[in-house]
């Protein structure tokens, strides 16, 4: 009876012990895949069906020439990679309250002031939004993040509608009060009375005062990216 009992303990403690180790493989994966999800897509434009004349041509814009203004359908955000006891989980946090205006003299944008509500900014976790928020953000004593057009930006040739064009755009992108020159990589497209604009601006934390978190069990890679899709409209 004593030998029984011996191998029923021994049994169990390996069962644990499997279990255990089942449990600290597949818990960061469970998280991943059905905690968190997939994460959202990168922004990028959505085209208009192209504009045609009679003669079947493509149609071209007329003078884009004056002030534009972002509007409804707009969200900017951000995407970073967390580490969860060695399994890799992209996050991303969404907000639709960005405001900005952009000035175009034929085809060149001249200016562009775009301004994002950081503490609004939202994942699938509310712990995670208040860290962000009040630890690494400090939205309390910085609430907003900005993104101001140093360079001008011109195309060779008018767009056509419903046409994606890519273009690059320098700028002073600031962070939680820090302020560093960036170059972005843009999406646009002309979809008749109002347009598209999006893109993604790598950064490294640091470079903004901002520590990326690590809890041990969970980290956050020191670099991500700043996203924002746009709806520009006149006024």
């Amino acid at each position: 009876m004593q030998k029984r009992t011996k191998i029923i303990t021994i049994s169990i403690v390996a069962g644990a012990l499997v279990l255990g180790a089942t449990a600290a493989v597949a818990g960061p994966i469970i998280y991943r895949d059905l905690i968190v999800g997939e994460a959202d897509a990168a922004p990028s434009v959505t085209a208009a069906p192209s504009s045609t004349n009679d003669t079947g041509a493509h149609t071209g814009a007329s003078d884009l020439s004056g002030d534009w203004a972002v509007t409804e359908g707009s969200f900017s955000g951000y995407r970073v990679d967390e580490v969860l006891n060695g399994t890799d989980v992209t996050v991303t946090g969404r907000t639709s309250d960005v405001t900005g205006t952009l000035t175009v003299d034929e085809l060149t944008l001249t200016s562009a002031s775009l301004e994002v509500d950081v503490a609004s900014i939202a994942t699938d976790s509310g712990n995670r939004d208040e860290y962000f928020r009040s630890n690494a953000m400090r939205t309390g004593e910085f609430p907003t993040a900005t993104f101001v057009l140093t360079e001008p930006v011109a195309v060779d040739a008018a767009p056509t509608v419903g046409e994606v064009q890519t273009v690059q755009a320098t700028g002073e992108l600031t962070l939680a009060g820090v302020t560093r020159t960036v170059t972005v990589d843009l999406e646009a497209v002309l979809n008749g009375a109002d347009g598209q604009v999006a893109g993604s601006i790598p950064i490294t934390f640091a470079d903004f005062g901002v520590e990326a978190p690590n809890l041990g069990f969970v980290s956050v890679e020191p670099d991500g990216f700043v996203e924002f899709s746009l709806v520009i409209t006149r006024p």
